[in-house]
């Protein structure tokens, strides 16, 4: 890519354009990382949106609530850094298996892809995951279903990517 991307053109070809993905496995690691780390950021910020409204207090019982009234503050903040670190670990556990699934389906498409390229692309595909775990909660869509819902839809948008890279050479026959 010989020109600058912003992550906002990353963050609408991931929502629109399923096709450009496969370009984007040539863009450096760090890129990709910047960009998976702001799709983390934005559901923590969600995740703590939703904690927040919530009673932090419910937790505890008794003599513990009054205690942690006192202490609220804390809570957030170890609760805002418990959000980042788990959804950290689930985004990048959930582009690794995604994108060893997407080496399957490239193996039985006949097309050129390493692990690395489809980890990158698979990077982008999650965008719509991300953004539908955000709002199906709000819809009472139950979890079970929602996990199939966004999990299909990844898949399919590592799918379409991998149309556009490229096929496997033809193996000559020694004559």
């Amino acid at each position: 890519m010989t020109r600058q991307l912003k992550h906002s053109q990353l963050f609408i070809d991931s929502l629109l354009y399923p096709k450009k993905l496969a370009a984007y496995r040539i863009l450096s690691i760090g890129k990709v990382i910047q960009y998976t780390f702001l799709l983390i950021t934005l559901l923590t910020i969600f995740s703590f949106g939703q904690f927040i409204a919530g009673d932090p207090s419910t937790f505890f019982s008794g003599e513990l609530a009054e205690f942690a009234e006192g202490l609220q503050f804390l809570i957030y903040i170890i609760g805002a850094i418990f959000l980042f670190s788990m959804n950290t670990a689930v985004i990048f556990a959930k582009v690794s298996i995604y994108a060893y699934v997407g080496t399957l389906f490239a193996k039985a498409m006949k097309r050129r892809a390493q692990y690395r390229q489809l980890w990158r692309t698979t990077a982008f595909a999650i965008t719509w995951e991300v953004m539908l775990s955000m709002i199906l909660p709000l819809l009472s869509v139950p979890s079970k279903i929602s996990i199939i819902i966004t999990s299909a839809i990844t898949l399919t948008i590592v799918f379409i990517a991998l149309t556009k890279y490229p096929k496997m050479p033809v193996a000559k026959i020694a004559k």
